[in-house]
């Protein structure tokens, strides 16, 4: 059963998926609409999940179940998977691709390859107080709290 992001429990199991690009504001709506619908019938064992999905900075879309109500699967993992690569083919956006680490500069999301990375930090052009994303947070507590860190306080450290 789909439930606003916002009523979702601090608990609650969560998946980012960072997209390769910025989603436009009518890819946006069509996530919007699709991702509602898909909630709405998210299942785990025949039982509705009570989840929460949500796009962050044009850049990622979130994904949140509430454990308590009913736990998720390897089956419904692998259904939300299969979702959100759906919504890959259908919009040309790809939500899967590890190489390259998300950074917040002025309200705005930029990406950089992992080859880039130390030549960046080396150019000054990304610090130590830079703002990165940890996208292997696990909770809706880590989301809020812990999701975006300094550059030092992440594994980028070792490059300073």
């Amino acid at each position: 059963m789909y439930v606003p992001f916002e009523k979702m429990p601090w608990e609650s199991r969560v998946w980012v998926y960072q997209a390769n690009r910025k989603i436009s504001l009518q890819e946006q709506e069509i996530i919007q609409n699709k991702l509602e619908k898909f909630l709405d019938q998210w299942t785990a064992h025949n039982q509705g999940l009570k989840a929460a999905g949500k796009l962050f900075h044009q850049q990622f879309l979130v994904l949140a179940v509430d454990e308590y109500f009913s736990s998720v699967s390897g089956c419904s993992i692998d259904s939300s998977v299969h979702f959100v690569q759906e919504l890959e083919t259908e919009l040309g956006i790809n939500f899967f691709d590890k190489s390259k680490v998300a950074f917040l500069h002025q309200d705005q999301v930029f990406l950089e390859s992992l080859p880039n990375l130390k030549q960046r930090i080396e150019k000054g052009e990304i610090k130590e107080n830079t703002i990165t994303f940890n996208n292997l947070i696990t909770n809706k507590k880590e989301l809020e709290e812990s999701w975006t860190v300094p550059v030092k306080d992440s594994w980028l450290n070792k490059y300073f």
